[in-house]
This record gives structure tokens, C-alpha cells and sequence, in this order.
């Protein structure tokens, strides 16, 4: 297995985070050399400006946090997340429309993935397994897959439940090996965050990326 920091993304995604949060976030990232740090779009010109050239993924999100909003403002979100530097894209995907039985996820993931891949970006889709039975679940990544997602993601930290290791060897057992998996919710404990990774994890998102790392070398 890699490094345990080439699996975490740092991520700070509170209400109340403030410019003083996000210097520490960037901070300990460089520091640390994390894979990626996810930020809300509204500090992406500050955060892009202080990575600098370090090799940190700058990462945000679209239609955070319940994918309600249309995708015609999804489209703009991302084009101006990539304008300020966004390199991923973690999109919350149409819950209410896949909840009603419509196609419409797919085809909104596929216009957002085009415009990520014109631009040499990745899309990171967020499904919500929370919300998503086992049948479901298998259904969600293939339609993530099918529409040209990078990544399928497990959650946004809003649900009533976050990742969990029988949801990541399910997903990792019905995606492609192309297709990425990021596990984020509630991962506060190095053993957990292991056990994700076992069970397919690429990707750990997650606010104590740093306590991880600490657990990591102590151990």
C-alpha cells in the first residue's frame, strides 16, 4: 500500500470554517503532502494561490450539499470552479431526480464530465449511499460509471451516515478498475480509514486527515 497520505484528501467543508481554518488546512497539507485538500468554491482563488506548486490536488465541490440545484447551475459551477483553479470535482448528484425514477442523473453527469475531461479535470460523483439500499447502490455506481465519472464518492457529511465498509467492497466489486472510489463521512479513526482502503477505498476524504497521519506514524 502507498503512504497513507496519498490516500487523504483534507477536507473542510463547516459552515462556520473560517480564513484561519483554511490556512491550516493548506498548511498541513503541504506539510504533509496529502493527495488533495476539498474546500468550499468560495476559497478556491485563495487556496490555489497559496498550494502554489506543490503537489496537492485542489479539490471542491458542485451542488453541495443535497444535489438540488439544477444542472444548468451545476454547468456553471463547474466552469468556474475550474476557472479558479479547481484540478477535481466532487459533484453531488440529483438524489430527487434518481429518487423519482428518471434518467436524468446520467445525463446530468455526463455534461459535467465532458467539460471536466475537455479541461483535463477530474469528476468525483457523490451518491449519497446513506440514502441507497444494496440494489441501489449497484445501480448508482453503474450510472456514474456509464456517464464518465473518474470517482464515485460515498458521501457529503450531511447524511445520517457516512461511509462504511461493506458499502465500499459492494461498490469496489461492481465498478470497473478505472473507476476510482472516494470514501468520506465520519472516518475519524486510523483503523477505520484503514479498513476502507482495504475494502477498495482510493480516496479518504476526510476533516482529520491530519490526526490520521499522526495515528499513522505512532503506530
Amino acid at each position: 500500500m502507498n503512504k497513507l497520505n496519498r490516500f487523504l484528501e483534507s477536507t473542510l467543508l463547516k459552515p462556520t470554517m473560517t480564513g484561519a481554518d483554511v490556512d491550516v488546512l493548506v498548511k498541513e497539507a503541504i506539510e504533509e503532502q496529502f493527495v488533495g485538500v476539498c474546500v468550499p468554491p468560495f476559497w478556491l482563488k485563495k487556496v490555489r494561490r497559496e498550494l502554489g506548486e506543490a503537489d496537492v490536488q485542489l479539490v471542491t465541490v458542485i451542488g453541495f450539499p443535497f444535489g438540488y440545484t439544477d444542472t444548468a447551475t451545476k454547468v456553471f459551477e463547474t466552469q468556474e470552479a475550474i476557472r479558479q483553479g479547481a484540478d477535481e470535482l466532487d459533484l453531488v448528484w440529483s438524489q430527487t431526480a434518481y429518487q423519482s425514477g428518471m434518467n436524468w442523473p446520467k445525463i446530468e453527469i455526463a455534461q459535467i464530465a465532458k467539460i471536466c475531461h475537455e479541461e483535463e479535470r477530474i469528476l468525483k460523483v457523490i451518491i449519497e449511499t446513506a440514502n441507497l439500499d444494496e440494489k441501489q447502490l449497484i445501480e448508482a455506481c453503474l450510472i456514474c460509471e456509464d456517464a464518465g465519472a473518474d470517482f464515485v464518492k460515498t458521501s457529503t457529511g450531511y447524511a445520517a451516515s457516512g461511509a462504511k465498509v461493506e458499502d465500499i467492497q459492494l461498490m469496489r466489486e461492481n465498478l470497473s478498475s478505472s473507476v476510482g472510489i472516494k470514501a468520506s463521512g465520519g472516518i475519524k479513526t486510523l483503523d477505520f480509514a484503514l479498513a476502507l482502503i482495504k475494502a477498495g477505498a482510493d480516496r479518504i476524504g476526510t476533516s482529520s486527515a491530519k490526526a490520521l497521519m499522526n495515528a499513522w506514524r505512532n503506530s
